[in-house]
């Protein structure tokens, strides 16, 4: 006796979008969620709560390369990660499926091409109510169809930045956004980004991807649903699931979408006598090639003009994207935090209070970000039960460089001072490849359709799959992906 067609594991981006592509099918879907749904409380508006006292961080301690322990800012709650989002839904650039030569290596390329991958996004752009403007981008790949709504606005004063950055001869556009504005305003002024969504004013897996799927009667949702491990049978195909209350489901299908790096463990946390290294392993690669963007704050001061935005995450810059480098190398993306405030600044960096607020009130906030290139060293495992998470960054010449560039630009558009930061490993800048795709069984753990090349009704859903960081946030790639692998299990797996 089965316990649904199809178990999912996660709620995020990954396992949402999955869900809400297959419930049409008629399919018996459970998703386990760790977590709990958020609800309004205090603390969902307060930048104080957030970034100064840590209220929504886990009380959780993961190992880094040299066993130091430090609090990784994942998060668990129905909507997974995607709840603290910036909701920039934006696509992989056509070359980002192609090897691409960086400053600091080559990256290996994917199996399949953007234009596979067209239609998906198309598709999770629907899902996901995405608000853009193709064709302001000169790196912008083609779409077969556009945008289901037109920008968020530009406030006054990123309308003065942007037609600052033009005049400087640079090609600012507006970033793709899944943002309900009116909506999420109504609770309170303040930026989504790193804000939880908890009145569906952000489009994120909850208020998107799983009220798609719970539309549908034959899809349940039980959070509070820790599983700790995987089981295989004949054939090396998943037989049951197990949680931590040390019940057992069993459903013909599973798809693990927990992120990159809990995906990993639970595979790893699984080995048996069958699969020794954990399950999907036969390649070693499952935790292996683990990629966090490099990923620096620059707050562009303008002394005489104060900033009043109350969002600002609407801008973007891409002139660096694919080249600016010393031999033309690609150097990343740049878009707009939401409006850092005082506290935020005394939170983050130290700063005392009056100063703290000055800087924010007269700057605009810039998110750099630059390709984190897959290296095999670059690793997620289990030490003693616990999470050790050995990052190996790379490429940081690139970003380096990225920053200065922005520096000059920035200084040229009018903004005299502008001060840099990177971010560390306590923040989760858009965690990847930890399960990586690929047509080799032997240098690869998953297929193109997001199923493990070891067990044949196993498939990955979440970041882990991404052969690539690329340089721009890749929740809507996830989702492309998991569209994809959702019309694959409709077409090719039988329901129990």
């Amino acid at each position: 006796m089965t316990d649904a067609d199809v178990i999912v594991i996660g709620s995020g981006m990954g396992g949402a979008t999955l869900a809400a592509a297959l419930a049409p099918s008629g399919r018996r879907i459970l998703i386990l969620e760790r977590g709990d749904h958020l609800r309004p409380s205090e603390h969902d508006r307060s930048d104080r709560s957030i970034f100064v006292d840590g209220y929504y961080r886990p009380e959780e301690e993961w190992l880094d390369g040299a066993g130091a322990g430090f609090n990784p800012g994942n998060y668990y709650c129905v909507g997974g990660n995607s709840k603290f989002y910036g909701a920039v839904l934006i696509r992989y650039r056509r070359e980002d499926f192609s090897p691409l030569r960086h400053m600091g290596g080559t990256t290996p390329g994917w199996p399949l091409s953007y234009d596979l991958m067209e239609p998906y996004y198309c598709r999770a752009e629907q899902m996901y109510a995405v608000r853009g403007q193709a064709g302001e981008d000169p790196t912008e790949p083609p779409h077969s169809a556009p945008y289901p709504y037109g920008p968020v606005p530009d406030e006054p004063p990123i309308a003065r930045l942007r037609a600052r950055l033009i005049a400087v001869g640079l090609h600012p556009s507006s970033l793709p956004l899944g943002v309900d504005i009116d909506r999420w305003l109504s609770r309170a002024h303040t930026p989504w980004d790193t804000f939880p969504d908890t009145i569906g004013g952000k489009m994120d897996a909850e208020t998107a991807g799983l009220k798609a799927a719970l539309a549908h009667d034959t899809v349940r949702l039980r959070p509070g649903s820790h599983v700790v491990g995987l089981l295989a049978g004949a054939g090396n195909r998943i037989t049951g699931v197990e949680l931590s209350t040390g019940a057992v489901l069993r459903a013909p299908v599973v798809v693990l979408a927990a992120g990159a790096v809990n995906s990993a463990v639970l595979l790893l946390a699984s080995a048996d006598a069958d699969n020794p290294r954990g399950l999907a392993n036969r390649s070693d690669q499952v935790g292996r090639n683990f990629m966090n963007h490099n990923a620096s704050a620059l707050l562009a001061i303008d002394p005489f003009r104060r900033n009043s935005s109350v969002y600002q995450k609407t801008l973007m810059m891409n002139d660096f994207y694919l080249g600016g480098g010393p031999g033309g190398e690609p150097l990343g993306n740049m878009q707009l935090l939401g409006k850092i405030s005082g506290p935020i600044l005394q939170g983050a960096a130290g700063l005392p209070g009056p100063l703290a607020r000055w800087i924010a009130a007269h700057s605009v906030d810039v998110y750099a970000m630059s390709e984190d290139l897959p290296h095999s060293e670059s690793r997620v495992t289990l030490a003693g039960g616990r999470i050790r998470l050995d990052w190996k960054r790379s490429n940081w010449e690139a970003h380096e460089a990225l920053v200065a560039k922005l520096k000059q630009v920035l200084r040229r558009a009018g903004y005299p001072v502008v001060l840099a930061r990177p971010f560390d490993r306590r923040t989760p800048s858009h965690q990847c490849g930890t399960a990586r795709m690929g047509d080799d069984p032997f240098s690869s753990v998953v297929d193109t359709h997001c199923r493990s090349h070891d067990h044949p009704n196993l498939y990955i859903t979440d970041a882990s799959v991404l052969p690539t960081s690329a340089a721009v946030n890749p929740a809507l790639t996830v989702a492309a992906l998991a569209i994809r692998a959702a019309h694959h299990i409709e077409h090719n797996e039988r329901a129990a």
